[in-house]
């Protein structure tokens, strides 16, 4: 059972219909009483990261979701939801995020092409291995971001886009995951990679009861 995270900032009728689709079983919340008993959590994300970081620290979600992940709960952040999971971000001055992941939220420069990078770009694999990476038959995906991720870190990156530099579009540690683009838009691809993160909540249930 994979547990969305309500904090009022989230592409949240989208992604639930997306998972229905995929017959996945899921549930909305903004208690992190009735979070907690999820197998996994989905952190949407849409509009300004300084007001979802706001957001999450009103009732502790911020505390609630590192706890989790600390205890092995796997999450998959999407759009905004990724950019949450690095250490900060430069819109409308330095937020710090809930620093899962090394690196920083920063604006594309914009110098001789639009911003924001709206649209459908082909997905560069870095690590052909990832669960969320399984199968795929497409891969191409829906971007629409005006900031991007700048990490130092090689490791995190699973796949990336080129809008003329390197995008992050695919980052992940152990069992914490974040999708750029969104994946309930992007058509075939999109889909796969939403199933194999159930997928891969389903074999971490199963291996922990053996």
């Amino acid at each position: 059972m994979i547990g969305i995270i309500d904090y009022g900032m989230g592409n949240l009728h989208s992604v639930q219909n997306a998972l229905r689709r995929l017959g996945v079983d899921y549930f909305l919340s903004e208690k992190k009483e009735e979070l907690a008993a999820a197998d996994a959590l989905l952190l949407p994300g849409v509009g300004a990261f300084k007001d979802a970081m706001h957001a999450l620290k009103e009732n502790g979600m911020d505390t609630f979701i590192r706890e989790s992940v600390q205890a092995g709960k796997p999450l998959l952040g999407i759009c905004l939801g990724m950019q949450l999971l690095f250490e900060e971000s430069e819109e409308n001055g330095l937020t710090d995020g809930l620093n899962l992941l090394p690196g920083r939220v920063v604006r594309f420069p914009g110098i001789e092409y639009k911003v924001p990078h709206m649209g459908w770009n082909q997905l560069i694999v870095k690590q052909p291995g990832s669960p969320l990476l399984q199968n795929l038959s497409s891969d191409y995906v829906y971007f629409v971001h005006s900031y991007f991720v700048k990490t130092d870190d090689q490791n995190v990156l699973i796949a990336t886009s080129d809008y003329h530099e390197e995008v992050p579009a695919i980052v992940g540690k152990d069992h914490i995951f974040g999708a750029q683009f969104h994946p309930e838009k992007s058509s075939t691809a999109g889909v796969e990679i939403l199933k194999n993160f159930a997928n891969y909540v389903e074999r971490r249930k199963a291996d922990a009861t053996v």
